[in-house]
């Protein structure tokens, strides 16, 4: 019990008032605004506004897990701040961790619904826990990248991915979306730190712009996880007016951008992607164009390559024709199985045959190296159910 005792800069402990038979509302979501939700707190405890500061940095810089572990805070004031807020929002259903250093949480969102989230580790050797120190790595070594979602499911229905077997139930918020970051930083060693963010996990990014990028601007600002914007890449199907939106918003531009082409033409785009049949390869091209004059940075376009399907040699020779005039580079990703789905990975011979037209022609070009397929946490294997079985992984890579 606090009784009459009051530290320096604390308020009493209030309770808030309900009329009787009112049902109880959850505390709002610290990480959907957390200046302003801190500000306003501090203005009604009648709080010093160093206290918003410290608890940020507790969050964003020292990984704190909970109010009890902020010890520079007076413990009354900390009950005080669980009462106005929750830090966390969502549970982890399941943690998982593969031998080439990757880690997945399956997140059960007090919103409703699951989703999935990733910790990639480069260059660590077989198995995570030989490193002894990460600090000691060769500086490729160091890359920590994490992969989240900004939907619960995925309306877009790519037919190799996973994530949209189900549809899309809705938006994540804001502090949905920055939770997942810090979810997955609390899996970092001391010596680990977060040096890239990729935004292509469950969902549409560009469907959720309005959550997403206030989200974004939290986690690469100095005084948060310090995330240079150059080192973020918003990935998308292509949604020409969104895409426009994100060149012309106030922060958009300073990301990076990555189009999930996977065809070079509208007749085989149709059939892997089915939402270009209201857009159409052309007006994709054009709003990457177009991003790329406003922002000046490197496009990216994403190719899975499925077997029999997108890898034959007039599909490269298409992509030379769309890409070899523009400042971009072609991310190539073998297809990594999917329980239920009926997709093949495509033999290395095919593989190569494919790079060797593309890097022919002039097109920068690089295949991505499989990491947590294993564990279903690689590309278009993320979803918010966990399967039954592990899929068997059957290609000669």
């Amino acid at each position: 019990m606090m009784g009459s005792h009051y530290f320096q800069g604390l308020a009493p402990l209030t309770t808030r008032c309900r009329p009787s038979g009112a049902h109880e509302m959850p505390a709002p979501h610290l990480l959907d605004d957390i200046d302003a939700a801190l500000a306003a707190a501090c203005q009604r405890l009648a709080l010093p506004a160093y206290r918003a500061k410290q608890v940020r940095k507790w969050l964003l810089e020292k990984r704190a897990q909970g109010w009890d572990t902020m010890t520079d805070l007076p413990k009354a004031l900390r009950t005080q701040l669980e009462g106005e807020f929750q830090l966390w929002t969502a549970e982890v259903a399941k943690h998982t961790a593969a031998d080439d250093g990757t880690e997945k949480l399956l997140l059960q969102l007090a919103g409703g619904g699951r989703i999935e989230c990733v910790l990639l580790r480069e260059n660590i050797g077989k198995r995570a826990k030989e490193v002894e120190s990460p600090a000691s790595l060769a500086p490729e070594g160091r890359r920590r990248t994490m992969c989240i979602s900004t939907q619960v499911g995925c309306a877009m229905g790519c037919v190799f991915c996973a994530s949209g077997l189900d549809g899309v139930d809705r938006n994540l918020t804001t502090g949905e979306i920055v939770e997942q970051v810090l979810r997955l930083q609390h899996r970092l060693g001391p010596e680990e730190r977060l040096s890239h963010l990729v935004v292509m996990g469950m969902g549409e990014p560009l469907a959720n712009l309005d959550n997403l990028l206030p989200a974004l601007n939290e986690v690469s600002r100095p005084d948060g996880l310090g995330i240079s914007p150059r080192r973020i890449t918003i990935s998308t199907v292509g949604l020409p007016p969104a895409i426009r939106k994100l060149a012309r918003s106030e922060d958009g531009s300073r990301y990076r951008l990555a189009i999930s082409l996977h065809a070079p033409n509208d007749e085989l785009r149709n059939r892997i992607v089915p939402v270009n049949k209201n857009i159409g390869v052309e007006a994709v091209m054009a709003a990457a164009d177009d991003y790329y004059e406003v922002s000046g940075r490197r496009l990216t376009f994403e190719y899975v390559l499925l077997a029999e399907l997108n890898d034959q040699p007039e599909h490269a020779h298409q992509l030379v024709g769309l890409l070899k005039s523009r400042n971009a580079l072609l991310n190539v990703i073998p297809y990594n199985p999917v329980e239920g789905l009926p997709y093949r990975t495509p033999t290395m011979e095919a593989q190569q045959r494919f790079r060797t037209i593309l890097e022919t022609g002039g097109v920068e070009v690089r295949f991505r190296h499989r990491k947590g397929d294993k564990i279903n946490a690689a590309c278009g294997q993320l979803r918010r159910s966990t399967p039954p079985s592990v899929v068997p992984i059957t290609s000669n890579l």
